[in-house]
């Protein structure tokens, strides 16, 4: 049980970091997003032995997002996701496994469109689809609600 909670601050610190650097830069660098899949893949191997569950969560979550990304960007013609988001799902499915994927962009979409929402009616306008901005703090979000689920059990989680 150490390893996990060990696990879990590092997860914390990490994704509290690409979430205020993407807030602030719109990027999710390389340096963070890349070494926390290969952690992810490493716990799932050492500590949990589950590394497929590990190794298709990384696949899919990377490849369904530049899937998102490409087919955006040819319908609108334009960037809509990064591939920064990409490798931060690669992450979440390297660390939860495939099938909390989509629980962790569930989480992640409805907590940014909330959020959206809020700040647009507190300054008194509409939503720009538009207007840019950063997914990678509410994707870090469901990210960390998907691994509490996954490494403590539903119970600890309903308690959130």
């Amino acid at each position: 049980m150490i390893h996990i909670q060990l696990a879990t601050t590092g997860l914390i610190a990490c994704l509290a970091g690409l979430a205020w650097i993407d807030a602030r830069s719109m990027r999710l660098p390389d340096i963070l997003t890349l070494p926390l899949i290969v952690a992810g893949v490493l716990l799932n191997v050492l500590v949990l032995g589950t590394p497929w569950a590990s190794l298709v969560g990384a696949a899919l979550g990377y490849g369904s997002f530049v899937a998102i990304e490409i087919g955006y960007r040819q319908l609108r013609g334009r960037d809509g996701l990064g591939r920064g988001d990409a490798k931060l799902m690669a992450a979440a499915g390297a660390w939860c496994g495939g099938w909390l994927l989509p629980l962790i962009i569930l989480i992640g979409s409805v907590t940014a469109l909330a959020f959206m929402l809020t700040r647009a009616m507190i300054r008194g306008k509409t939503l720009d689809s538009t207007q840019a901005f950063p997914f990678g703090p509410w994707l870090a979000l469901g990210f960390l609600a998907g691994w509490i689920y996954r490494a403590y059990g539903p119970g600890l989680y309903v308690a959130f």
